[in-house]
């Protein structure tokens, strides 16, 4: 077993894992480490854990050292310099006429490279802006287009419930959503009650669905030909979580409202989504 703390570089981000190389490091604590982009400062989200160590396919990076007054300080001249690297970097894609749209800039704590994260509809040549920042900062310059989702993570705003972005309050990773989980919760296919601000499915789909497949499974679709007390008749509508069940009956043509234990599948329903629903609906999917 290796013993491990958790480090993770944004408020609501990824968790990563690091060897504390002994050190004492408490929850909360900022501690120096190197990653893939460099040296970085981040904030200790896991402490006293151990994993096995089989589950890594390379040596854990060790932490540096837990940050110092001096690096706090490097970190203020840091967030400093993002937000003059943010309006020289709008100026230039002004300039450049460039369709982008610039949502975030980065600093990596050694100051070895600058971070511009930008949305686009479309791929972007930005060649010719790299050379002008270059030209500016006088350090390696990337730029990463992200998604709307990214971006809604990272601006942060208010959901149709009034409460902040799940993504932007708790969500550390994006999980997939799709057009299924909204269906076989039964809910409403108009895109405007299903998606979030970002234009995407709604994160909080995923939330309950465990629980809709299970009462999926065990539930007889709209469709499902059944054997009631009154006889044998055909589900119109089945309601998930109350597990009551609209059963039209053949002799009769009666309408009765049976719990789903009391009736007896004789051929079950096939649930079926419109071709031309699906296709209207796909964008919302994060692809």
């Amino acid at each position: 077993m290796l013993k491990i703390i958790g480090v993770r570089f944004k408020s609501v981000g990824k968790v990563y894992y690091f060897d504390p190389a002994g050190l004492e490091i408490n929850m909360g604590d900022s501690v120096i480490v190197e990653t893939a982009r460099g040296v970085e400062c981040g904030e200790v989200a896991l402490v006293d854990r151990e994993i096995d160590e089989t589950r890594f396919s390379t040596p854990l990076k060790k932490v540096i050292r837990v940050a110092t007054k001096a690096d706090f300080t490097q970190i203020e001249r840091n967030k400093k310099k993002e937000a003059d690297a943010f309006e020289i970097c709008s100026r230039k894609i002004a300039e450049h006429g460039l369709k982008m749209n610039l949502i975030e800039v980065e600093c990596t704590f050694d100051n070895s490279k600058l971070l511009f994260y930008f949305t686009a509809e479309n791929r972007v040549d930005f060649r010719e802006l790299v050379k002008d920042l270059a030209s500016v900062f006088r350090t390696r310059i990337e730029l990463r287009q992200i998604g709307v989702r990214d971006e809604a993570k990272m601006l942060g705003g208010l959901g149709i419930c009034g409460q902040p972005f799940c993504c932007s309050r708790f969500l550390g990773e994006f999980h997939p959503v799709s057009i299924k989980m909204a269906k076989e919760q039964s809910l409403s296919l108009n895109p405007t009650k299903i998606s979030g601000t970002c234009g995407r499915l709604m994160c909080c789909l995923k939330y309950e669905q465990d629980s809709y497949e299970q009462l999926y499974r065990t539930t007889p679709k709209a469709g499902s030909i059944v054997k009631t007390a009154e006889g044998r008749g055909i589900v119109e509508d089945a309601n998930l979580l109350t597990g009551k069940l609209r059963v039209k009956i053949d002799k009769t043509d009666n309408v009765i409202t049976v719990s789903k234990d009391d009736v007896e599948v004789i051929k079950a329903g096939v649930d079926r989504m419109n071709k031309n629903e699906i296709k209207a609906l796909k964008d919302l999917e994060d692809n």
